[in-house]
């Protein structure tokens, strides 16, 4: 035979493989949208298509999958999903669709540093969300372009950072100066009787002038804090402290735009973003009772298409597929402030520290850990040591294995093997008695309590797991990773599961999330709504239980309606020098938190010194271990609390975290009873 004629057999056949094998993957994909998200794909050729792998949430942005499609056609919309893998297209054209189907499918499309493989299918409609209008927080302004690109260089040289004093700080997240007065991260005040040699720079005073001339203030500062970010830094959501400064507070972003999550105590969340060059102005309830953050990442989600004017009327948003991924430069903060000389009498009292609006703390007090033996001490005390202390008593509470974790469990093939990575009691190692499964924990009780069940279990730390890499068909972690107390340890615990896996290899993640209420409707875990249907008993104590979490919008400045109010929660606010201790039942105000755990109640069959660990029975000493203090129940008598450490999952930070980690890709993510979740599959 002609060779000719061999090479183009030859060819053929190569070509056809690689077809089937897009085939399969176009299909598969297909399945999983469905099955997760409940999207149903078209066998005929639509207008719409549904792009698997090509979404925000795998660092898709709209601009490179939007070139890509307009290769092949006119693109009538393009709705991208935040925080999902996949994206909507819909061309003006039938045939349009089908060149794109056709010549796209198994492609690779590269994202910046992202290289993923596009699978389309076919869709009949595409529904997009209904638009949740959202408003800025009642006294919050935001002044675009407030000073000039030559005023913004002349501020930001006037900050001298190869300096050292003591005004200088080299916080976890950032670099920190202060003028005027020291800003004390252990007490998060500041020492009125102590101002700082030099004022603030001469370079500000036009700025502060032109604020008292357009009506922002009506006082001049006479403290500025001056924070620097490098990409995928943040801050944690705190509320300024009410005793150390007064009522306004001005906020100059510089060198690079961000993302500000604004968090009500009732849940409501509004992201604003900071352009270059804006000022924020918090007044009132911005200032006092809505907490204010950065989270950690390197892409923040804004509008596409910001539509600006004079005066800053709405912009036009049809969905919130109308966003994009913006990536984070290194933006510098001049954050103004006025010292408060008298005590504050706002009308927040709950939330004022001058009015005795503060929550009970362990006998010492935790900061947040600057380094890793301050992160492995603070687990140690708060983790570690708690569950041990409290094993016996958890797991009376925790017998109910959640359904869509046993519908993961259940959709593993007979023969699986399976590790629960932080296992607890075990209650999920008996959930599918088809797979071979094995369960570890850094609790030596809870795997004593998986023993004496008949599971299979061993004492782990979760970062450095004994097993073979590439040894497991699947991994799960329920309520794990929101116990590791820095950014760095927690993507260790993400990459530790994703080593146990082979190839292909699935696993499935729930960590506690910080959003306990939407649309009005509060969580299950909430105060008053936990209580039994019909009279009858909670079938299980959890702590981390909630209703479905809708992604709120992201507001650009020109968002300037103050309809939103609302009662304030007993809640500690977020201190950054101290963790805050969290009132149980109510709605989170910071993400990293001490969670008490109260040993009420009779003893529960085996909660005995020898299995459960505890330290005291009738007599608790909190001089054994820093988590503990000690509460009245009635009769006078008293029992031991133990503090926790928690960070609570913002939306989109889990998905981000797996991300960073090369070899994996998220599947699917969603919310499951006051949980973040998500399905990692291996390459």
């Amino acid at each position: 035979m002609d060779c000719t004629v061999v090479n183009n057999v030859k060819a053929a056949t190569r070509r056809g493989k690689e077809d089937k094998k897009v085939l399969r993957k176009q299909l598969k994909a297909s399945h999983t949208l469905l099955k997760h998200e409940g999207i149903s794909t078209a066998s005929q050729p639509t207008k719409n298509l549904v792009v698997a792998n090509g979404g925000l949430g795998n660092g898709v942005s709209r601009e490179d999958l939007s070139a890509a499609m307009k290769q092949f056609g006119d693109v009538e919309s393009l709705f991208m999903p935040p925080q999902k893998p996949y994206a909507f297209v819909t061309y003006r054209s039938e045939d349009d669709a089908r060149k794109a189907h056709t010549q796209l499918n198994g492609q690779k499309l590269q994202s910046g540093e992202n290289s993923v493989t596009l699978y389309l299918s076919y869709v009949d409609s595409v529904k997009h969300k209904e638009e949740v209008r959202v408003h800025f927080p009642e006294g919050l302004a935001l002044v675009e372009d407030f000073v000039s690109p030559e005023e913004e260089a002349l501020l930001l040289a006037a900050v001298d950072w190869s300096t050292s004093d003591q005004a200088q700080k080299a916080l976890k997240h950032r670099r920190v100066k202060h003028y005027g007065f020291e800003f004390c991260y252990d007490n998060n005040n500041v020492d009125k009787d102590k101002p700082l040699p030099a004022g603030l720079p001469e370079e500000c005073l036009p700025v502060l002038h032109r604020c008292l001339q357009d009506g922002h203030i009506n006082v001049l500062p006479d403290q500025l804090t001056v924070n620097q970010y490098e990409s995928g830094q943040g801050i944690p959501p705190h509320v300024d402290t009410h005793s150390a400064f007064a009522d306004t507070i001005l906020s100059l972003s510089l060198g690079a735009k961000t993302v500000m999550e604004f968090r009500h105590p009732d849940g409501r969340v509004v992201p604003v973003v900071l352009p270059e060059r804006s000022l924020l102005v918090m007044k009132g309830e911005s200032r006092y009772l809505w907490t204010h953050g950065i989270t950690p990442r390197k892409f923040d989600l804004v509008p596409a298409c910001e539509t600006r004017s004079a005066d800053h009327s709405e912009p036009d948003l049809d969905s919130h597929g109308d966003l994009t991924l913006s990536k984070r430069g290194t933006r510098t903060s001049f954050t103004f402030r006025k010292i408060r000389h008298e005590p504050c009498c706002c009308a927040f009292p709950s939330a004022c520290d001058s009015q005795g609006g503060s929550s009970p703390s362990p006998p010492s007090q935790p900061s947040l850990p600057s380094c890793h033996a301050d992160a492995t001490r603070l687990e140690e005390e708060y983790v570690h040591l708690v569950y041990n202390a409290i094993a016996s008593h958890f797991s009376s509470t925790r017998h109910t294995p959640w359904p869509r974790v046993c519908h993961f469990l259940s959709s593993l093939p007979p023969g699986s093997v399976l590790v629960d990575v932080g296992c607890g009691n075990g209650k999920y190692l008996g959930v599918n008695p088809q797979l071979i499964t094995v369960g570890c924990d850094r609790s030596s009780a809870l795997v004593q309590i998986c023993a004496e069940r008949g599971f299979n279990a061993f004492v782990s730390d979760a970062l450095n797991v004994p097993l073979r890499t590439d040894s497991c068909d699947a991994c799960i972690s329920i309520a794990v990773i929101h116990h590791f107390s820095t950014q760095e340890r927690r993507l260790a615990a993400v990459r530790e599961l994703v080593r146990l896996l082979k190839p292909g290899g699935q696993a499935l993640i729930y960590v506690w999330a910080y959003e306990q209420e939407y649309n009005k409707q509060k969580s299950k875990y909430l105060k008053d709504h936990n209580k039994p249907q019909n009279g009858g008993k909670s079938k299980d104590k959890p702590e981390e239980v909630q209703e479905p979490y809708k992604e709120p919008s992201v507001l650009s400045a020109s968002h300037l309606d103050n309809n939103h109010t609302g009662d304030l929660k007993d809640d500690s606010k977020m201190t950054e020098g101290k963790l805050s201790v969290h009132t149980n039942r109510t709605a989170f105000n910071s993400q990293d938190l001490l969670v008490p755990w109260h040993l009420k109640g009779r003893k529960t069959p085996g909660e005995e010194e020898s299995s459960s660990g505890l330290h005291t029975t009738n007599s608790p000493d909190s001089k054994l271990s820093p988590s503990v203090d000690t509460s009245q129940v009635p009769g006078g008598s008293s029992v031991p609390v133990f503090h926790r450490y928690y960070h609570v999952f913002q939306q989109g930070e889990l998905e981000q975290l797996c991300i960073e980690v090369t070899g994996v890709k998220v599947q699917t993510s969603y919310h499951d009873q006051g949980n973040w979740c998500v399905i990692l599959k291996k390459e």
